[in-house]
């Protein structure tokens, strides 16, 4: 009997300004890119496009990365939610640390809780750190608490209880009170059993704040989806069956799946239910693209530089891609398991103004894709791509590969229009060229803080640089920093949705156990709660139906005895010595006598795809694509203040293995590069643009 045809996977992340899609075909085996203007209003919109375009007769597989957590939570549009905590802690949310970000700034203003004073709801009862229940709710004050949560007409409920983490028996006892309320239930102990209140509620609340609007979105996606499929392009209508002729297969609705901040994927029940886990959804694909990328081209000391239509993510990555857990995102603690990502408002969308005093701004307020910059017919204001534009180093004829033309006159003109009502006496390209400069020092101290700020050296590292207008301003960027190389990927323009392509499947779980030991680790005590969690994500792992074993990565939060913070390290046979080995290497000192606390256990089950090598290899065998209408071989091209006769090249055209050297405009279907006077580049093996930050 024939074996039914594998479904086509396709990897697609929402952006501000495009909507990427990324599949391997399965004629060629070949890597295949497309890209659609997002629809910000509602993201399935675009989705729903693109999959009219790629036209896929069978079954489908979506591996999603979602910007609707991130934005929800800046834009501050999340649902209506309730926090029921112990009674005199309501307000830890808003009392927060007392870390300020302008300690001599009297006119700071502070985050304002996502849960208002009147939705925060206490409740008499007490956990001890140990674990011991000390006081347990009555029934009639469970009761009256559901009442009260009720009157308040909450979309959605958080319940974070002191030491929940320790005995969540109370907690229980408060959902099993509010479940008869019918709204979603976010509970500490289940999302994350670790100490620190304020950490752990901040991000309980979050998840609250998040699910009705994460869930209606993944709900609206996948009902959209079918009734798309019935807009693709069919299988013939049935006939009448011919003797020994077998039946037609039935196409399924497409299967959902959704990228983690943590750089791995999960199944849409559990984005849906959890989706604090999705805030750096997109941004974490990049990351996981990059660092597959560098590693074709033998780098494993990279930054990632993501440079879109509305921000710049970036992230240093040294061998492994670790991740973090005191993230802020929109000034707020998210203690989940994420990618060490710092992100700025500074994209090719991002809107230039001027202030009261005429300084020149730029960003973090962009133009998205709606209107757009000026040169793409509907903008009045300019951006940093009209700027590009402006100077020579975006070829209209070649924006995604003559698909879409750049209007370089209508540019010219709106922006001398604009620059008249704002009354400056700039010419257009020293207007244009101060944007650059403003917007390249915004991204350049982006890199300082993952870089040099946490005792890095960004000279010992490589610019993997990729998103739509990456490539524009990295070897820029490098030359700034002293970073000697920069990498361009294939299809960089998409690397998000391409490490979307190639990641795992992904669970985090911890516990907080604060043990002191004092020359000797509790091996046995060790293995009894990393052998709990074990037995936890086997579960969930089953529960999700995914095939086959997972990998399990134990490690351990340490600390001094009397220290505030802790660092994370793999379990060991030789965990004490290691630990005072990362403390030296991190702080410069060791305090060998002191006892050492074990603070948290943490638990990453990873399951490679049958799929995701595949999309792993696909990194260093892209297909080629189809450039429109050529422009010249030689343009000019403003560096430095100069115009300078420049190279334009077809990257395709570019010969593995041959030198070149700038000035020279490489371009793409998905992004465009600038290479500066007298830096030398080449396509190594693995497809990748390799530039060499020096002088000829």
């Amino acid at each position: 009997m024939p074996r039914r045809p594998q479904p086509l996977r396709i990897a697609i992340d929402t952006g501000g300004t495009f909507t990427d899609c990324v599949w391997t075909d399965p004629a060629t085996h070949r890597l295949r890119m497309l890209k659609v203007f997002s629809t910000p209003a509602d993201p399935s919109q675009a989705i729903v496009e693109a999959l009219r375009k790629i036209a896929h007769d069978g079954d489908l597989v979506l591996l999603h990365g979602t910007t609707v957590g991130t934005n929800t939570l800046l834009e501050r549009k999340g649902a209506r939610t309730a926090l029921v905590t112990t009674a005199g802690f309501e307000d830890a949310i808003e009392i927060g640390r007392q870390a300020r970000p302008k300690l001599y700034d009297f006119f700071f203003d502070r985050i304002e809780p996502l849960v208002a004073k009147d939705l925060r709801f206490g409740i008499n009862e007490r956990t001890a750190a140990d674990g011991e229940i000390l006081t347990a709710p009555t029934p009639e004050e469970l009761h009256s608490l559901a009442e009260h949560v009720a009157a308040a007409k909450p979309r959605s409920i958080a319940i974070s209880l002191l030491f929940s983490f320790a005995n969540p028996k109370n907690e229980l006892a408060v959902a099993a009170a509010l479940k008869r309320l019918a709204v979603p239930l976010s509970i500490s102990h289940q999302i994350l059993p670790e100490f620190r209140e304020y950490e752990r509620t901040s991000t309980v609340v979050i998840n609250a704040y998040l699910q009705p609007v994460m869930q209606r979105y993944l709900e609206n996606l996948e009902a959209r989806l079918p009734a798309s499929g019935s807009r693709l392009p069919k299988i013939p209508a049935r006939r009448a069956p011919e003797a020994g002729s077998r039946k037609p297969e039935a196409v399924s609705a497409p299967r959902i799946f959704v990228m983690q901040s943590s750089g791995g994927i999960t199944a849409l029940a559990t984005a849906a239910h959890e989706p604090v886990r999705t805030v750096l959804s997109g941004p974490a694909g990049g990351v996981v693209g990059a660092a597959t990328t560098a590693r074709a081209s033998g780098f494993d000391r990279i930054i990632a530089f993501d440079m879109g239509g509305t921000s710049t993510d970036v992230s240093l990555v040294e061998g492994e891609i670790k991740t973090a857990t005191d993230a802020q995102v929109a000034g707020l603690p998210v203690s989940v398991p994420m990618l060490d990502i710092h992100t700025v408002g500074a994209g090719g969308g991002s809107l230039a103004r001027f202030d009261a005093a005429g300084v020149l701004h730029v960003g973090p307020e962009s133009a998205g894709a709606d209107p757009g910059p000026i040169c793409y017919g509907r903008g009045l204001q300019p951006t940093v791509t009209d700027a590009n534009l402006l100077l020579g180093r975006l070829q209209p004829t070649r924006f995604l590969g003559g698909d879409f033309t750049l209007d370089l006159d209508h540019t010219r003109r709106i922006t001398q229009e604009w620059l008249k009502k704002q009354r400056s006496k700039l010419a257009l390209e020293t207007f244009a060229a101060g944007v650059i400069r403003v917007i390249n020092a915004t991204m350049e101290k982006a890199i300082r803080v993952v870089s040099i700020e946490r005792g890095r050296d960004p000279r010992r590292f490589a610019l993997v640089a990729f998103g739509g207008a990456g490539g524009l301003h990295a070897c820029a960027l490098a030359e700034a920093l002293s970073i000697p190389q920069v990498i361009i990927p294939a299809f960089p323009g998409a690397l998000s949705a391409l490490g979307i392509l190639a990641s795992a499947v992904v669970k985090d779980y911890s516990r907080t156990v604060l043990w002191r030991v004092s020359g000797k680790i509790p091996q046995a005590q060790l293995a009894r709660e990393f052998a709990a969690l074990e037995n936890t994500a086997a579960k969930d792992f089953l529960h999700e139906s995914w095939p086959g074993s997972p990998h399990y990565r134990r490690s351990v939060d340490m600390r001094y005895r009397g220290q505030g913070y802790e660092l994370n390290l793999p379990l060991t046979k030789n965990l004490l010595k290691d630990f005072e080995q990362e403390h030296h290497r991190r702080y410069g000192y060791t305090h060998p006598a002191r006892e050492v606390d074990l603070v948290t256990l943490r638990l990453r089950a990873v399951l490679k795809s049958a799929h995701a090598h595949g999309g792993a290899d696909a990194f260093v065998r892209p297909g080629r694509a189809k450039l429109g209408r050529l422009s010249s071989p030689r343009s000019p091209v403003q560096f430095g203040g100069k115009n300078l006769p420049t190279k334009i090249y077809a990257r395709d055209d570019l010969q593995p293995k041959r030198k070149y050297s700038g000035p020279a405009i490489i371009t793409e279907y998905s992004a465009t590069t600038v290479i500066p006077p007298g830096a030398l580049f080449h396509v190594d093996p693995a497809r990748n643009l390799i530039v060499s930050i020096q002088k000829v």
